[in-house]
């Protein structure tokens, strides 16, 4: 069964004030999605974000964003770098890859011998 993560890319402290508690301590965070699994570990390219009240523990969704979060979110979202989207494969998928390469090759050589 492959698990999926939301491992951060990028977290930054904004100043602007929270709509819930009118707090100027927030933090923005990047996630992107990563699955593993015990043949690969792959990369996607999905990248999410949270906006959240370090006073107040709320997560500000876009509904309640005012313009200025809006503008400071516009900002950190162009410096978002995500990795590329790729396929690890993990030393179990190449064991399984050479021993089925090597049952073919004695199935051929006992074949062609007979």
């Amino acid at each position: 069964m492959a698990k999926e993560k939301q491992l951060v890319i990028q977290e930054a402290d904004i100043t602007n004030n929270c709509p819930k508690c009118f707090n100027q301590e927030l933090k923005i965070t990047f996630y992107q999605k990563h699955t593993f699994n015990a043949l690969y570990h792959r990369t996607t390219g999905v990248v999410t974000n949270e906006i959240k009240c370090k006073k107040c523990d709320s997560v500000i969704y876009p509904v309640d964003w005012t313009p200025d979060i809006e503008r400071v979110y516009e900002y950190y979202n162009k410096l978002v770098k995500p990795d590329r989207p790729a396929v690890r494969f993990t030393m179990l998928f190449f064991i399984i890859l050479i021993l089925m390469l090597c049952l073919a090759a004695a199935g051929v050589y006992f074949y062609l011998e007979s």
